[in-house]
């Protein structure tokens, strides 16, 4: 909201999950929330073996799991600084000010060869690379995904190029640092003090509290894909308004589902051996990473160590972005007060 200061606030988590009792978050310019994520350490990739994943997801076919080495090998991180990240997802309102405030022109637009987007009456098995949406095509953007969006809901179809634009332009503007989350942050956030699948356990089911996923709801467009289904139905054929499900132990939403989420590094498909504090990834590549699941994602793929990844001008349907804000920026020294309170896209 314009005109209205950076603020910091402490607030009493109200759920029943193990949440601290207290969190910091801090208001930017735009009126996005950024909670604090304490320093520390933890275990990088996948701990469980391919035995125990095959008890939990049964469906799935052998090739599914033997694409999981990229998962390994697990190896202690340490982050050793703070930082502030998105509370929740960019929403459609948060990009809506930043092409209406800046002058950006997405590169959906900007290429003029579109987005992605649902249409009904899209058969994707008369196509030539059967994906689950139409595309590109002009007529979809971040402004039109085939389906009804709320200015709470996700941005989508916007590419890495973008989200690292709305990061620099935010930096310019609040004279703060924003960025992209490493891999290694992201995933350190997700766990959240944890080693589960989820970061919220290790029951797919139990997501239903925290993570917009593909569940009954979506049958109605994809019953192709019942045997993969979540077994309830959270009432969100498509993206949720952010902020809709619980959030994890460090006070995040939608770590799990809603939208996949760029981050910085390029891809690689294994973990470099001497990485240990603070890593970033590949110093160069072709693919940038993206983490978290989506509303069309199989929980098998919303795994808090699950990497997936895409050319960075790829824009899509289920692909969105989580801001990181720096600590040591300027700004937020700010007023304090107390108040209770890639792989294939199809399927991914």
């Amino acid at each position: 909201m314009v005109g209205v200061k950076s603020k910091i606030v402490f607030f009493i988590l109200a759920f029943s999950s193990p949440l601290p009792a207290y969190a910091e978050e801090f208001i930017n310019s735009l009126g996005m929330a950024f909670v604090l994520i304490p320093a520390g350490s933890f275990v990088m990739g996948r701990t469980e073996s391919i035995e125990s994943m095959r008890k939990v997801f049964p469906e799935f076919e052998a090739s599914r799991f033997h694409d999981l080495g990229d998962e390994l090998p697990a190896h202690e991180v340490n982050i050793s600084r703070p930082f502030f990240l998105g509370k929740h997802e960019v929403t459609v309102g948060d990009f809506k000010k930043f092409i209406t405030r800046s002058g950006y022109l997405p590169e959906s637009i900007k290429d003029k060869t579109g987005g992605y987007g649902f249409d009904e009456k899209y058969n994707a098995s008369t196509t030539i690379k059967k994906d689950a949406f139409e595309g590109r095509d002009l007529k979809y953007s971040w402004k039109n995904p085939g389906f009804a969006q709320t200015d709470r809901d996700p941005v989508i179809n916007i590419t890495w190029n973008d989200a690292v634009n709305l990061a620099k332009w935010l930096s310019k503007k609040e004279g703060k640092r924003y960025r992209l989350p490493t891999e290694a942050e992201w995933e350190y956030a997700c766990l959240a003090k944890t080693q589960s699948r989820f970061g919220v356990g290790d029951d797919p089911q139990s997501l239903r509290l925290f993570a917009n996923l593909y569940d009954q709801s979506a049958l109605k467009y994809w019953d192709k894909w019942n045997n993969f289904a979540q077994k309830y139905s959270d009432g969100y054929p498509f993206t949720a308004p952010v902020g809709s499900f619980k959030p994890n132990a460090f006070g995040l939403h939608d770590m799990n589902g809603n939208v996949w989420e760029w981050v910085s590094d390029f891809y690689s498909d294994k973990y470099p051996p001497d990485a240990r504090t603070n890593p970033r990834g590949p110093p160069s590549g072709d693919l940038r990473v993206r983490r978290g699941g989506s509303w069309h994602t199989w929980a098998f793929y919303s795994r808090c160590q699950f990497r997936n990844w895409n050319t960075a001008d790829t824009r899509y349907t289920l692909v969105g972005v989580r801001l990181l804000l720096e600590k040591h920026s300027p700004a937020t020294q700010s007023k304090r007060n107390h108040q209770h309170q890639g792989r294939s896209n199809q399927n991914q």
